[in-house]
């Protein structure tokens, strides 16, 4: 028998159990669907993360008080109270070549009010270079100076959201924000940047530090600092600068450990790329597993399939059919009940991949449609593999069957 023939018997035999053929095929979908649509997640995810890092910026340094090693973040990070970090540390940064601006911050949570209308909403004491580090936009008026920071200036700058919830929209400037019952002219409005980092940065009011300082927080350290850098290249020697005056700023001596953690944006982004392969991969062998689930059912519904048959396979060999032929005869029915569901799956797949990133685009969320030919590949090879090895077995036991033996089988 030629392998057109095998394979044309091959389709007839599905076809002739439409249903048994459907349920067979249906677990190969659902296995090689969910390795494509796991990953696309994964993937999708990750590039959330990334791009909600890329838009802080990769040329940004951040420092924060207390001690970190490289593989976790400091105390202060867990909302401990750390009081090394000064806005003098932040005035000697700026001398360092590489660094172009630098700010320093301090954050506090309360109700803000403009005449009847309150709401709930983050503050953020900072210095004049924060649009600069931030790359934040002025969208009405202007942010503060130097000197209004210098002299406890009660001004404020609006986040885009605070903006449209108090005002809707109408022209803030020169009209007065109570804050702590305290007071304020609203001398700007930031343009809307949505979340970065995780952070709603369009949900914020932002007056000069040493005003949030000395007014609100009754402190005279501050949170953070960051510094933006002349270029990604320029990072190394910057954070290597950065260090040395920090460390001989505030007395430590060899062998001392650091009271400060001072971090590149594109470390955050090594460490994340690396937890979230792992993750991705971790998950995608996961839904292998459904894939040899599947090719369970191919061996079950084949070796029905062989036992309902037993007297066709008899007559076969009775008339000349070899042991390979009825072999590969089965072997073919396995593989094209894979290659089937194989097909189908990767459109579906692709498909619901496609749906997810949909609507977390639509939801705000800057999620990439990542279907790679990897996981298209690792779904179908993992299917021909399961498809092949469990469609064996039912073949083999096919092929040994004596004609004699068969024929009887009732």
């Amino acid at each position: 028998m030629t392998y057109k023939l095998l394979l044309n018997s091959s389709i007839r035999a599905l076809q002739a159990n439409r249903n048994r053929t459907f349920l067979t095929i249906l677990g190969i979908v659902i296995g090689i669907s969910s390795v494509i649509v796991i990953m696309s997640v994964g993937a999708g995810a990750q590039s959330l993360i990334f791009n909600q890092f890329a838009s802080v910026g990769t040329n940004l340094i951040g420092i924060m008080p207390g001690y970190a090693d490289e593989k976790g973040p400091p105390a202060s990070a867990m909302g401990v109270t750390i009081t090394t970090l000064k806005n003098s540390d932040a005035e000697a940064l700026k001398k360092i070549t590489e660094v172009t601006a630098v700010a320093s911050y301090v954050r506090g949570v309360d109700t803000v009010q403009y005449q009847s209308q309150k709401m709930d909403t983050n503050f953020s004491g900072v210095t004049a270079d924060y649009p600069l580090v931030e790359q934040a936009e002025i969208e009405l008026g202007s942010f503060f100076d130097e000197g209004q920071d210098r002299e406890m200036a009660r001004v404020a700058v609006l986040g885009y959201e605070v903006w449209q919830e108090l005002f809707n929209g109408d022209n803030p400037l020169g009209s007065h924000l109570k804050i702590k019952n305290e007071s304020f002219d609203i001398i700007g409005v930031l343009a809307q940047r949505g979340t970065q980092g995780f952070e709603n940065k369009d949900d914020m009011v932002f007056v000069p530090l040493i005003t949030a300082q000395k007014l609100f927080l009754g402190v005279d350290h501050v949170s953070m600092i960051r510094l933006l850098v002349k270029s990604d290249d320029d990072v190394p020697a910057a954070l290597a600068q950065i260090k040395d005056v920090l460390r001989e700023r505030h007395d430590l001596t060899s062998g001392m450990s650091d009271d400060f953690s001072a971090r590149a944006a594109v470390q955050g982004l090594d460490s994340l790329k690396q937890i979230t392969n792992a993750l991705k991969f971790f998950l995608a062998g996961m839904a292998a597993i459904s894939l040899i689930v599947g090719g369970v059912g191919i061996m079950n519904i084949m070796l029905v399939a062989v036992n309902e048959r037993t007297r066709e396979i008899g007559l076969r060999k009775a008339v000349g059919a070899t042991e390979k032929n009825i072999q590969a005869q089965f072997l073919i029915e396995a593989a094209t009940v894979t290659i089937l569901g194989g097909v189908v799956g990767i459109i579906f797949g692709f498909l619901i991949s496609a749906l997810v990133a949909g609507v977390a685009n639509y939801l705000g969320y800057e999620w990439d449609l990542i279907v790679t030919i990897p996981s298209i590949l690792m779904g179908v090879g993992v299917a021909g593999a399961v498809g092949i090895l469990f469609g064996w077995y039912p073949a083999k036991k096919a092929s040994g069957l004596q004609p004699v033996e068969a024929l009887r089988h009732e």
